[in-house]
């Protein structure tokens, strides 16, 4: 009998490693766009996320960022918008800090790409705030309105925005772009990301925090989301070409979604990677 579950479990292993060893990434794209099957998008203004962790489906509540870090991400951001303002004015030329919020730095793991033996990866993402549902298509009509704006205008109507974060930005999303990956081509994070929605983001700066998550992936070919899906699409997409000039294409966008919020900040007691109170509660 013994013998019998042994060479049952070998066999399992060996069944299942092998699957793993011969699955094509390549099947997570159809007529040129891509569908995760591991995580749903939430309703808007829901306050749980439904995902794919650890091979079952769960429901997990999202909690909102605390006020510290509402606090160091605009003035960050704001402090940003002040050294590009400088550089327009032709004043004394600094370089724009690769530190902080907009830089978050990726932790996934799900499935080793060809080119690795290695499930884990990190890759730094471009990040940001998601407009509040309610604000969504304002926010975006302000965008597609001042596309052709002068860069001191975009500055300022940035900065506006980030003065006033809390009441136009969700308490509980950050919003990034998988710019690489593409039929033909598929990003160590993709992959992850794909098969495996949990993930966790950090930032290099003091104060800095740690926040770990779910990833929700929407291609814009996608002919199934919803509209509230394609207008996060459309914003992710229009905030980056607001900044960064116009793009070839619109790309996937991606959207985390807070379950648990860390102070990882050093040399404080009350901090060194704790885990928020208010994270605690929610998260019960």
């Amino acid at each position: 009998m013994r013998t019998s579950m042994l060479v049952f479990i070998i066999i399992f292993i060996g069944s299942s490693l092998m699957a793993e060893n011969t699955f094509n990434p390549e099947t997570f794209w159809q007529d040129g766009y891509c569908v995760q099957s591991s995580a749903e998008t939430p309703a808007p203004d829901s306050n749980s996320i439904r995902a794919k962790v650890d091979g079952e489906w769960t429901t997990l509540p999202l909690v909102d960022f605390p006020k510290s870090y509402w606090d160091w991400n605009k003035f960050r951001r704001t402090e940003y918008l002040e050294v590009f303002r400088q550089m327009l004015s032709g004043g004394e030329r600094q370089q724009p800090r690769l530190s902080g919020p907009h830089n978050g730095m990726v932790a996934t793991w799900g499935m080793a790409r060809s080119d690795s033996r290695f499930k884990l990866n990190n890759a730094v993402k471009g990040s940001g705030f998601l407009p509040k549902a309610d604000r969504l298509t304002e926010i975006t009509e302000l965008l597609e309105s001042n596309m052709d704006s002068d860069m001191l205008t975009k500055l300022n109507i940035l900065d506006s925005l980030y003065q006033n974060a809390e009441d136009i930005f969700s308490s509980n999303q950050l919003v990034s772009l998988e710019l690489y990956s593409e039929p033909g081509y598929n990003t160590q994070t993709f992959i992850n990301q794909m098969l495996n929605p949990a993930c966790v983001t950090v930032f290099l700066d003091i104060p800095t925090f740690k926040i770990k998550q779910i990833a929700r992936l929407l291609h814009p070919l996608d002919p199934n989301l919803s509209e509230y899906e394609q207008g996060i699409v459309r914003y992710v997409n229009l905030i980056h070409s607001f900044f960064h000039g116009d793009f070839p294409r619109d790309y996937i966008a991606v959207v985390y979604y807070n379950i648990e919020i860390y102070d990882s900040s050093p040399g404080r007691k009350d901090a060194r990677g704790t885990r928020y109170k208010e994270s605690l509660k929610i998260c019960k």
